[in-house]
């Protein structure tokens, strides 16, 4: 189907140019971020899942976002590193880069949806403690879970079909370390401003439609928590919600520099730096976000250790 369209079979990543030992250095830089992300996710989706403490629509959605930061960087991260190991650009199919711009758009997508939907579960935590267990009961829970991934991937067939349905033409080597996508409408020939307008449309539609409920749903957090008359309740109400806050501020924050802009081919360098925010560092630092400033969790991360302690003992 794209065949006909597109007059490149193959594209050339350019990665991160610079000597052989720079490209080491970051090899093992990337490599040990990359290793974390993995174990310090897999932590959080094993305690929560063994935890009766976590058994929560909370800590229910923390283990699908665990699931997304790993499928996210899994994505992007090991044909990264491959690349750092050639000697020259690495190359990559034309199935290879339209799978891996979907599936970083899709999981990108249902990511968002489902921090949407967090920071509605902390609003009535917060707002609503007595209806909590009523209106965020398990069958609610699932099926926003359920909605949040159909629409990711659905959402994204379009705009991944109309990039590859482009003529590429000009070249076939992609300034960046992933099949980026404001780098491949460069390399198009054809004129891109309308399909650029609809892309940019369609991510501001996805990042305002989930980032709207998070304002809303903060602001009367915020407002609940000021009316808490002592010191304590009021540290402990924004201590339910700190981790989450944090995780939305960094995931917005980063796309809106890379997605939400009229023009989606931006320079190379600053779509390079703003990815690897995306793919790389808040990955990995979420898992300490939800566990460093989460008591229930750091303590069932210590009873956990302590078990397997006496597993291995005995």
């Amino acid at each position: 189907m794209l065949g006909n369209h597109t007059s490149a079979t193959e594209f050339y990543l350019i990665g991160f140019p610079g000597s052989e030992k720079l490209r080491h250095i970051l090899f093992a830089t990337f490599c040990f971020f990359y290793l974390v992300t993995l174990v310090g996710n897999t932590v959080i989706i094993v305690i929560v899942c063994v935890d009766k403490r976590l058994q929560s629509p909370m800590y229910f959605f923390l283990v699908h976002l665990s699931i997304l930061e790993i499928l996210v960087t899994t994505v992007i991260v090991p044909v990264m590193l491959w690349g750092l190991l050639l000697p020259g650009m690495q190359g990559i199919s034309l199935a290879g880069c339209v799978a891996q711009l979907f599936l970083q758009l899709a999981l990108g997508t249902t990511e968002f949806s489902l921090l949407g939907a967090m920071a509605v579960d902390r609003y009535v935590a917060v707002c609503n403690p007595l209806r909590y267990s009523v209106i965020m009961n398990s069958r609610t829970c699932n099926s926003v879970v359920i909605v949040s991934w159909i629409f990711g991937f659905l959402y994204q067939i379009w705009p991944v079909y109309a990039t590859f349905h482009l003529n590429y033409c000009k070249s076939n080597v992609v300034d960046n370390f992933f099949c980026d996508r404001g780098q491949l409408l460069k390399l198009s020939c054809n004129n891109t401003i309308f399909i650029e307008f609809i892309l940019f449309l369609m991510a501001v539609f996805v990042l305002f439609g989930s980032l709207i409920p998070t304002i809303v749903s903060y602001t009367y957090i915020i407002s609940t928590i000021l009316k808490i008359p002592s010191t304590s309740g009021r540290k402990k109400a924004f201590s339910t919600c700190a981790s989450h806050f944090t995780c939305v501020v960094i995931g917005y924050g980063c796309c809106l520099f890379l997605y939400v802009k009229p023009k989606q081919t931006q320079a190379a360098d600053y779509n390079r730096v703003v990815s690897l925010m995306i793919s790389i560092v808040t990955p990995f630092l979420n898992p300490f976000i939800f566990t460093l400033r989460n008591d229930k969790v750091i303590e069932a991360l210590r009873d956990g250790v302590k078990r397997c302690y006496h597993l291995f003992k005995s």
